[in-house]
């Protein structure tokens, strides 16, 4: 068990030299606890997300409303434990910006009560399903504040002894007041969600596949704005890596059972060939993503992702390609990388299923979960988990065994073609697919926002579809 994290990434910007914030999370857990003693609701809510989908109830939280009297213990540690004013709003909210941890709205509340709001895909669904789980009055859906369809949405679902329990949606915006929408952006949005879940996703050409999403995001930020347009793009991406993962559908539905749907994911992968990388890039950049650190795993890992995050839309994407040593310290993300012959872990994966981004969806998506608790229960539904490629006190990750997908015969003949893949390689592929995508299982402690260089390279190294074709055979 590592003490202290290393710095995550291979930026000088000390901006993203991410380290645990025990202090923050120690904060955190005493004013949830705090809320939690007051509610029964809540209580058992946070009993049946562990129980039902192997999370925790932190993980799910958006955002707790503190009353200035009644916890001005808690609220005079603020500053101290590293949380800051957010200048930007006319209300009192503060953020931590050196750790995941949710906002907290300072307030004299006066008759009105504290709060905890958990995070949801979508206030109907989960308002449909949580007053009979928790045996609470039925709340109508006429409650909810905020146009269906807008960005962002809430419903008081209990009040107890002075705490209430909120379900909050969200599509791209992250504040707290609420928003005015025309009947005009709703309807965009809809159409926009449906554009983005039928694209067309083969092309002859990369260029032709990035120009025509690009096309699509344009189009939506004209009408909606790039936050909410990027918000409903990943809802898109979500359900078409879903309906090839079956890990995927199977989370999926436990987390729904109580309504909750995908509102807990930590990032997205992307697998991306050289030669779209550039194209990947500049169309997340688009789409308001900002890159954040770059990272890799030594001269010899041979590859590198660069990390970016859209603040508003609360997105966080993981972009991997092959890279040579001399590549991997300087900005790979911005610039073409030249073609080379030989094919790395991930642009084998690319050559044999497509681009992530386009025909193949995403290499995984990534939940925080309770780790020993949603391994566990997955594999009681017969979801196994390969071993765990980080297992230190602030940071556990974990793959699903991968989907073997089948593969286009042309794209095994290329591939011995050009000398990437031997016969007998080929031969294997052929008959038994090629590891496709997974779900990750993750927990963070501490509030710690980075990642695990050493052990991320170890993975990709266990998922190179040649070394799963020889432990098969």
């Amino acid at each position: 068990m590592a003490a202290t994290p290393p710095s995550s990434g291979s930026s000088s910007d000390n901006r993203f030299a991410w380290q645990v914030q025990p202090l923050a999370a120690k904060w955190v857990k005493r004013a949830l606890n705090s809320l939690i003693e007051r509610s029964l609701p809540l209580h058992q809510l946070s009993e049946q997300m562990l129980l039902v989908t192997g999370t925790r109830m932190v993980d799910w939280i958006d955002h707790l409303v503190l009353d200035a009297t009644r916890s001005s213990a808690l609220v005079d540690e603020l500053e101290s434990v590293g949380y800051e004013r957010d200048r930007s709003r006319s209300r009192a909210v503060l953020r931590h910006l050196q750790g995941m941890f949710p906002p907290i709205l300072v307030e004299e509340v006066d008759e009105a009560c504290e709060s905890v709001a958990i995070r949801c895909d979508a206030a109907e669904t989960a308002l449909a399903v949580l007053p009979t789980v928790l045996d609470l009055p039925v709340v109508d859906s006429a409650a909810i504040v905020g146009p269906r369809g807008g960005m962002f949405r809430r419903v008081v679902l209990d009040i107890s002894h002075g705490v209430a329990l909120l379900l909050v949606e969200r599509h791209g915006y992250d504040g707290f007041d609420g928003m005015e929408h025309s009947a005009e952006q709703l309807d965009a949005a809809v159409r926009h969600l449906d554009a983005f879940r039928h694209r067309e996703r083969h092309f002859e050409t990369l260029e032709n596949g990035f120009d025509d999403a690009q096309r699509l995001i344009r189009a939506a930020i004209a009408e909606i704005g790039a936050d909410w347009a990027c918000d409903l793009f990943f809802v898109a991406e979500r359900e078409y890596w879903m309906a090839r993962n079956q890990a995927g559908q199977v989370q999926y539905g436990r987390q729904n059972q109580l309504g909750l749907g995908w509102a807990n994911h930590d990032h997205h992968t992307f697998r991306s060939s050289r030669a779209a990388f550039p194209h990947l890039i500049a169309t997340l950049e688009l789409m308001g993503f900002r890159c954040r650190e770059r990272f890799y795993a030594g001269r010899e890992a041979g590859w590198g992702a660069q990390v970016l995050e859209q603040p508003q839309a609360r997105i966080t994407i993981f972009a991997d390609v092959d890279l040579s040593p001399e590549e991997v310290a300087g900005d790979f993300a911005h610039g073409t990388l030249p073609e080379r012959r030989e094919l790395g872990t991930v642009g084998l994966w690319c050559a044999l299923h497509g681009e992530a981004f386009l025909q193949a969806g995403m290499h995984h998506l990534e939940c925080q979960f309770d780790f020993a608790a949603a391994r566990d229960q997955l594999a009681a539904t017969g979801v196994a988990s390969m071993a765990p490629f980080t297992d230190f006190d602030y940071l556990r990750q974990a793959f699903t065994i991968g989907e073997m997908w089948r593969v286009d015969p042309k794209r095994i003949d290329q591939l011995v073609a050009e000398g990437s893949i031997s016969t007998d390689e080929a031969d294997r592929f052929r008959r038994d697919g090629a590891v496709g995508s997974h779900l990750e299982i993750l927990e963070r402690n501490d509030g710690y926002k980075g990642f695990n260089q050493t052990g991320i390279s170890e993975i990709i190294a266990r998922t190179d579809p040649r070394r799963l074709a020889d432990a098969r055979a």
